[in-house]
């Protein structure tokens, strides 16, 4: 009975070990394979820039390759009819307005003073042409028909203005007007309006072409576009220009080369020269030294970790968002990426779980860390899966 009793013990412990080494977990930190050493890249110090603040983004990655005073808050200008273009456009699109709407023209629009569409009050406009006459011409009288045929107000609709910066986290933005008209409580920074532009590219890029348009006729009176590298740079295809004597001469643009798309602000400059030079500076500075690539696509699944006491055994664990990443240009091939994941993974598991992160390495530095979410829901198993996979665990625990 005793020999019976050890052979049967000795039955099951080696099927249990068999089951472990069939069904043993994924390891949760995993390195790909070294690349090749490929010469690393020299990369410069950034320009100097004559201007109160500047700002280099990549408008894919997020990452800053350049900045100075990105965080003052400054008057942004005509700047903040980004902000302004931005709401029409998410209203356009969530379908509570339409591009051919008409806004009445109200004398208040029409007395707006600064930069003009030249309205005529009373008149009826529609929503496309306004848009067109608020990003080509930086009309403050367009602006301000848009804010009131959307919000009833300007007061109204700066704080739609105002809730859409904190969605986007602006820190150091506040809005009182649609145009950009001086107030002392009306400011943003670099960072925060390449934040703005970096949405506008995004969000709605279907509306973004009107961005890149050089002229605009209404009323008989053609105007160009303030933006003076739509001309002199084929890679720049937007965004908007400022000014006023407390911001100086500012420029949002934005150009796309070789795949890569940087944002460049620069805020304060002396004229309108100034502006265009500056921020060319800063744009050819990040195109030669500086490349992006996506890593993975959103939905890539990226490991398939053990999952106990689930219908299934295992799960798909990806990112749940395109992942870009910023580098020196040359160094591509040296990126390493590393999966941290969870050492005990148990059902039910939702869609979207955090279950771990991706951590994207250069010379041994974390550039960007992603979190790993299931793919996929794994909801509890039954009684015997749930029992089984308990014994699993526990005798799985002696050899971790």
């Amino acid at each position: 009975m005793r020999v019976f009793a050890q052979s049967s013990l000795l039955r099951v412990v080696l099927l249990v070990t068999l089951c472990i080494g069939v069904l043993a977990p994924t390891a949760h930190a995993q390195n790909p394979p070294e690349p090749s050493p490929v010469p690393s890249s020299m990369v410069p110090s950034a320009p100097e820039l004559a201007a109160s603040a500047w700002v280099l983004m990549d408008a894919d990655s997020g990452k800053i390759l350049v900045e100075h005073n990105a965080d003052k808050e400054l008057p942004p200008a005509s700047l903040t009819k980004m902000m302004t273009a931005y709401i029409v456009e998410r209203e356009i699109d969530a379908g509570n307005i339409s591009g051919d709407d008409e806004a009445t023209i109200s004398e208040n629009a029409w007395r707006t003073g600064g930069s003009r569409m030249f309205l005529n009050p009373g008149s009826k406009v529609s929503i496309d042409n306004l848009l067109r006459g608020v990003v080509i011409q930086s009309g403050n009288d367009a602006s301000v028909a848009l804010a009131e045929h959307i919000a009833g107000s300007e007061d109204a609709f700066a704080d739609l203005m105002n809730q859409q910066a904190a969605r986007m986290k602006l820190e150091h933005t506040h809005f009182m007007n649609p145009t950009g008209l001086p107030h002392e409580e009306h400011y943003s920074s670099a960072h925060d309006l390449a934040v703005i532009a970096q949405h506008i590219i995004k969000d709605y890029p279907d509306h973004y072409e009107v961005y890149s348009e050089k002229y605009f006729t209404w009323n008989d009176i053609r105007q160009p576009n303030r933006n003076r590298l739509l001309w002199r740079d084929p890679n720049v295809d937007g965004l908007k220009t400022g000014h006023t004597e407390a911001a100086g001469y500012c420029l949002v643009a934005s150009a796309k080369k070789d795949g890569t798309r940087l944002i460049a602000v620069v805020m304060g400059t002396d004229s309108d020269e100034a502006r265009a030079q500056e921020t060319q500076k800063l744009l050819s500075y990040g195109f030669r030294f500086f490349e992006t690539q996506k890593l993975y696509k959103s939905g890539a699944v990226l490991n398939k970790p053990r999952v106990w006491g689930g219908e299934q055994d295992t799960l798909r664990l990806g990112v749940a968002n395109d992942v870009f990443i910023t580098v020196p240009r040359g160094r591509i091939d040296e990126l390493n990426a590393q999966l941290d994941i969870r050492k005990t993974i148990n059902a039910p598991v939702e869609q979207g779980e955090r279950l771990g992160t991706l951590k994207i390495k250069l010379d041994g530095k974390v550039l960007d860390e992603r979190p790993l979410v299931a793919l996929e829901p794994v909801p509890e198993g039954g009684f015997f899966k749930r029992l089984w996979d308990s014994v699993l665990q526990f005798v799985y625990g002696f050899f971790d």
